[in-house]
């Protein structure tokens, strides 16, 4: 073996050595390993060296413990605010009138008359409102419309006027929209005025109303409203009138 060998031997044992003594003494503790170092207010080497959650995970652990009603206060509101505005809007609440109420319920009789619209169309709601004003119909009590005695609103009303459709009422929060076959005429007896009087008062109010509207008028039959069933209305009414007359002067 030549000189040139046995020294390239040397230098290859020599590194191994140098390796291993890196190796092993690399593996060696650190002498401030497992000590407890303080750190700024107290906190120890360890403790700064944590990894603190970010502000992502916080929100997470919040919206996944928290239970659904405890959402904040302005979040509520917020949520409340396009809830609303997704559903249609609630009319305003009207205050009932008394215009037109009657002070007894007991009746010894009803009269009623009909006016229809022709075949094939409807009464609209606004136009009735036109038609009842101009006919001298007042808007009161359970929403519909009333004739009442000229100069005592305080008093039961002559006659009244409801729609035929159930429930009769004209809600004035939909009469934009509103549309019926017709309109009811109605007095109950006995009436603040004589039977045979608000009888001529419904008589021409409905003829006007059925004028405007461009609609007839039908009795109690809903038949054509003709002169001999008017005369014969009347008559019966004037009897009423009489009956009422006698039974009041026993009375005294």
């Amino acid at each position: 073996m030549d000189q040139t060998t046995t020294l390239r031997i040397i230098l290859i044992i020599a590194g191994a050595l140098l390796l291993f003594a890196i190796w092993w003494f690399g593996r060696a503790k650190r002498p401030e390993q497992g000590k407890r170092v303080e750190g700024r207010r107290g906190e120890t080497r360890r403790d700064a060296g944590r990894i603190e959650p970010t502000l992502g995970d916080e929100l997470e652990a919040e919206v996944g413990d928290a239970p659904e009603a405890a959402l904040p206060e302005g979040a509520q509101s917020e949520l409340e605010l396009i809830d609303d505005a997704t559903l249609p809007p609630e009319p305003a609440p009207t205050a009932t009138s008394q215009l037109g109420a009657r002070s007894e319920e007991k009746f010894d009789r009803i009269v009623t008359l009909f006016v229809a619209a022709r075949e094939g169309r409807l009464l609209r709601g606004p136009d009735l409102v036109v038609a009842a004003e101009k006919a001298g119909l007042t808007y009161g009590h359970m929403h519909i419309f009333h004739r009442l005695v000229d100069g005592r609103p305080d008093q039961d009303p002559i006659f009244s006027v409801a729609s035929m459709v159930q429930p009769g009422n004209f809600d004035m929060a939909t009469i934009q929209t509103m549309e019926t076959p017709g309109i009811t005429f109605f007095m109950t007896l006995p009436t603040p005025v004589p039977a045979l009087d608000a009888w001529e008062t419904m008589l021409p109010t409905a003829q006007r109303m059925a004028e405007l509207l461009d609609a007839v008028v039908l009795d109690e039959d809903r038949n054509a409203l003709g002169r001999q069933r008017v005369a014969h209305i009347r008559d019966e009414l004037r009897s009423y009138d009489r009956e009422r007359e006698k039974e009041q002067a026993r009375r005294w």
